[in-house]
């Protein structure tokens, strides 16, 4: 990782920070934190080893973008599904009630939230149970609301 005058090059398979974190049902590595865009956004490049997502949720403050680069992911945004494969983008506005699941084994996928709050924080906790009463109360200290559960197969 490079940082010269806010340019900021992270190597692919490398974290921002140097600490790729295991969240849910996979790795997330930070490419872009807030603090490099003064919270404008943060990216993640997530892998997903094995198929699952997280509940139903929606964001207060923060739009969720969401890039295909392996594998296939099923979306549900409000009330309509989608299925998204390599290339594919998806944008989950603030307010809406969104959620995915990693259909395949293994998948990758990009996930930017703008702006970044505090969700580097958020996926810093390592929760590994998206059901739990915990998952929920830590989900709205971080601006979500879990509304509903995981996407089922």
């Amino acid at each position: 990782m490079v940082t010269e005058n806010k340019v900021v090059l992270v190597r692919s398979g490398e974290d921002r920070h140097a600490a790729p974190l295991n969240f849910l049902n996979g790795r997330f590595d930070c490419k872009i934190s807030g603090s490099d865009t003064d919270g404008a956004l943060c990216a993640y490049d997530t892998w997903r080893f094995k198929p699952g997502g997280p509940p139903l949720h929606l964001h207060f403050e923060q739009d969720e973008w969401f890039q295909v680069l392996e594998g296939r992911f099923r979306f549900q945004v409000g009330d309509q599904p989608y299925e998204l494969g390599p290339g594919d983008s998806l944008l989950g506005p603030r307010g809406i009630p969104h959620a995915f699941r990693n259909l395949t084994e293994t998948a990758r996928m990009m996930v930017t939230f703008i702006p970044a709050g505090s969700m580097e924080a958020f996926f810093a906790t390592q929760m590994v149970d998206p059901t739990s009463e915990a998952f929920r109360e830590l989900s709205l200290r971080h601006g979500m609301q879990v509304v509903g559960p995981p996407l089922q197969p």
